[in-house]
């Protein structure tokens, strides 16, 4: 019973309401107070009644606590009123003093819970999430589909073949256990190519809705064969991301909101760690805000509006360094707050996200980081997108149905896994020490990669090198091989190519990032393009050697600039380049190198 006159009150009792269902009659006591004359009026007025089906009667706080005792967290609430000594006075005290101060209490609920407050569901938000995760799956196995046989087929640059032979040697019989593969049973180009195809047929699977659980776990294991299989190419964040969000996508359909629970923890795990490298490395760029006035020039693949982020006025990156700072250190914490308070972290982070997307190249990376921060919300914030008619069908789909009890067992089992294990990781990061239980936990996951470190862009790039491949028929006439995406032609416009990622482009950026010794994988691409390797030679744009192989093959190594506007207005030039020197000297079947 309540007081029907008080609007704040009619606001919370709705949301119970909608908690409890018909297990609870709600009433105003305006209406009923007379059926019970052993309650005083002073007491319906100054809080709410709750008789309980045996006829115990209680108000205030203990009265919340215990008509919700079925509810997390008020089931805690309840816990600590009865056994932890001051408790109770304390949220009596509380209770008491915002009954006297109703607008007060109506202006705070407003503002953390917003003006229209009703149970939590995530049927919508997890409908939303796996469409697209399934597309972020299609295009991680199609854009590595065209790529995989030059990457690591039995012609590529690390064949798998080697790889597996070697990793054999060095593990003996733990192999499939260190390495868990389904390449260890077969590895052929063939076997490689259809991997990813496969791939792509599941992820339509799951973006149709049909099969999704198997669907699910079949790209889990794909994804995971396929980052072992591809070796260097495929040891990028994203790529662990990946797995770690496929992996708690396989417990969905639970039903339980434990897993969306492990999203969010994920995203503050994510979102934080984010911030804290960058303060952690002591990198100059970051420590005075300056790291974006070289971001843009020197990441990976830049797109066009990179260039024009570049010459955006010194006070404008700065003001966007900070800003990045502020929402990868501050709004994490804001997950863990109130419904508003989710709903700014998530603005701020779909904000960064997107300012990412629109000037690099990072494949799918910023789209999963998007799609896993939309269980910050729920499903009455994205209700809008959905046409009416979809809204019943798609909850009675999904989590609206009722949690069982080996489901809710399950999810607690992931729930316990997912937090000892990134708890033993955050010990690590910050205390440079270890839990000796957790940290054994987390060793024995670690092959499958279902919980994982993250910190992009740690030290900022002050200076963009390049590398330049050349052949020759004679050692002193060179032509050079042009790639697909990564710098090159002056005048070629940086492109848009998001979902998809060119991975031999990628390690040519990290090569140049340091000597041909520390990438074993180039020497071996100027080997398979001195053989004339037609699957190696399709991940160029350009092979200026069509009829037959070069004899020699060198590299060059360069600085690129972004042109100015000026530049730019003369002669329509995006970059411009100085020769520093050799990166790698020629070599030729004939040569000792």
């Amino acid at each position: 019973m309540y007081d029907g006159d008080c609007g704040i009150c009619r606001y919370w009792v709705k949301y119970w309401q909608g908690l409890t269902g018909d297990s609870v009659d709600y009433s105003p006591y305006q209406d009923v107070a007379g059926n019970y004359p052993d309650i005083p009026l002073a007491e319906f007025r100054r809080s709410i009644q709750f008789i309980s089906p045996e006829g115990n009667v209680t108000s205030g706080a203990k009265a919340v606590y215990v008509l919700l005792k079925g509810f997390f967290p008020y089931n805690f609430y309840l816990w600590l009123y009865r056994f932890l000594p001051g408790f109770a006075v304390l949220a009596e005290l509380a209770y008491t003093f915002f009954s006297e101060r109703r607008s007060l209490l109506s202006l705070i609920s407003h503002l953390l819970w917003g003006r229209k407050l009703e149970p939590p569901s995530y049927a919508l938000t997890s409908w939303l999430f796996l469409r697209l995760l399934g597309f972020i799956y299609l295009s991680a196995f199609a854009s590595l589909a065209v790529q995989i046989k030059g990457l690591v087929g039995e012609d590529g640059m690390l064949p798998l073949g080697l790889f597996l032979e070697r990793a054999q040697e060095y593990f003996g019989d733990t192999a499939l256990v260190n390495l868990p593969t389904l390449f260890w049973f077969a590895h052929s180009d063939p076997v490689l190519w259809g991997s990813c195809l496969a791939g792509i047929l599941f992820s339509l699977l799951l973006i149709c809705n049909v099969l999704a659980r198997t669907a699910l776990v079949m790209l889990f294991v794909l994804w995971l064969s396929l980052f072992y299989a591809g070796q260097t190419f495929l040891q990028f964040q994203w790529d662990l991301l990946l797995l770690e969000c496929g992996f708690l996508a396989t417990f969905l359909p639970t039903r339980s909101t434990l897993i969306v629970w492990l999203y969010r923890w994920l995203a503050f795990r994510f979102m934080l760690l984010g911030g804290v490298v960058k303060i952690a490395s002591s990198d100059p760029a970051w420590d005075n805000l300056t790291a974006l006035t070289y971001h843009f020039e020197t990441q990976p693949l830049p797109t066009t509006l990179a260039w024009y982020a570049h010459h955006l006025s010194e006070n404008v990156l700065v003001f966007f360094t900070a800003a990045t700072l502020f929402i990868e250190l501050l709004l994490p914490f804001f997950i863990f707050l109130t419904r508003n308070f989710r709903l700014v972290a998530a603005s701020g982070f779909f904000l960064l996200q997107t300012a990412i997307i629109l000037t690099g190249n990072y494949n799918y990376f910023n789209l999963l980081t998007i799609a896993f921060c939309l269980f910050l919300l729920d499903d009455a914030a994205i209700r809008w997108l959905y046409p009416g008619r979809w809204i019943s069908r798609l909850s009675d789909l999904t989590l609206s149905r009722p949690l069982t009890r080996l489901n809710f067992i399950i999810a607690l089992m992931v729930t316990m896994l997912v937090l000892s294990t990134s708890t033993a990781q955050l010990w690590r990061i910050f205390t440079l020490s270890e839990l000796p239980v957790l940290t054994s936990i987390a060793r024995m996951i670690a092959p499958y990669n279902i919980v994982n470190n993250y910190g992009p862009f740690a030290v900022m790039t002050t200076l963009r090198h390049e590398i330049v491949i050349e052949g020759s028929d004679d050692d002193e006439h060179w032509r050079e091989y042009v790639f697909k995406y990564k710098p090159g032609n002056l005048h070629k416009r940086p492109e848009w190519i998001i979902p998809h990622q060119p991975r031999l482009d990628w390690q040519m950026w990290f090569a140049a990032l340091g000597t041909p010794d520390q990438q074993p994988w180039f020497k071996n691409l100027m080997v398979r393009m001195l053989q004339g390797s037609p699957v190696v030679l399709d991940l160029f744009e350009h092979n200026p050697f069509p009829d037959r192989p070069p004899r020699f093959i060198r590299a060059l190594f360069y600085e690129y600039h972004f042109t100015s506007p000026e530049q730019y207005q003369q002669n329509h030039q995006w970059w411009n380049r100085d020769l520093i020197g050799i990166y790698h000297p020629a070599i030729s079947f004939s040569s000792k190198n």
